[in-house]
């Protein structure tokens, strides 16, 4: 999922938190989760799906058609279903996998944790998943809620995202700032040197 601007931040919040009072009103919190849980899985496996969310050319009853269609399929609450539809008619369906993100940010603060993403080059095993979880909530004095992923490109190291907030101590993200620095060397020793001629 793209990293969203402030003006698309307040609208994934006003939809997710709108959501979320409404679920626990009506006792629905854990179906809503379950839907949403199943959409954010469709949009990490499908990259149909992605572009699918991402179109802004697809009418809107193409689009109530299709997720009237995944809904019926993944048995979705009526609760769920209203909310996807009137994305659809506000012309916001490009934002759902965003208010997801955002809705489970929301329920995890409610409930007292503290949402943490590690992603690593390699998977972790459940005893370093344990470790790091109570590593972390000892150093935060708080339950967390732990999530793992994969990404090869990281090379090493590990990108942990606490709250909003990331630490990235990735092999990557380390070459990139060494590349950078060497760039900015180049250019500094090209400016002198021009300086030197004239």
């Amino acid at each position: 999922m793209a990293k969203s601007g402030a003006g698309e931040s307040a609208i994934l919040f006003r939809y997710a938190s709108a959501l979320l009072d409404l679920a626990e009103e009506k006792k629905s919190l854990d179906v809503v989760s379950g839907d949403f849980g199943q959409i954010a899985e469709m949009a990490k496996d499908s990259q149909d799906f992605q572009r699918f969310l991402a179109s802004p050319l697809i009418p809107k009853s193409q689009q109530t058609k299709i997720m009237d269609g995944i809904a019926d399929q993944g048995g979705f609450s009526p609760l769920t279903r209203n909310f996807i539809n009137v994305l659809i008619r506000n012309g916001r369906i490009g934002v759902l996998e965003g208010v997801i993100a955002r809705f489970f940010e929301l329920k995890t603060e409610k409930s007292g944790e503290v949402a943490v993403r590690i992603e690593t080059a390699k998977p972790l095993s459940d005893e370093q998943k344990s470790g790091f979880q109570a590593k972390i909530s000892t150093a935060l004095g708080k339950n967390v809620k732990l999530e793992t992923s994969v990404d090869p490109s990281i090379i090493g190291g590990m990108v942990v995202t606490i709250g909003s907030v990331m630490i990235d101590d990735s092999v990557r993200r380390k070459l990139e700032s060494l590349g950078a620095t060497l760039t900015r060397s180049a250019n500094q020793n090209a400016e002198q040197n021009l300086k030197e001629v004239v």
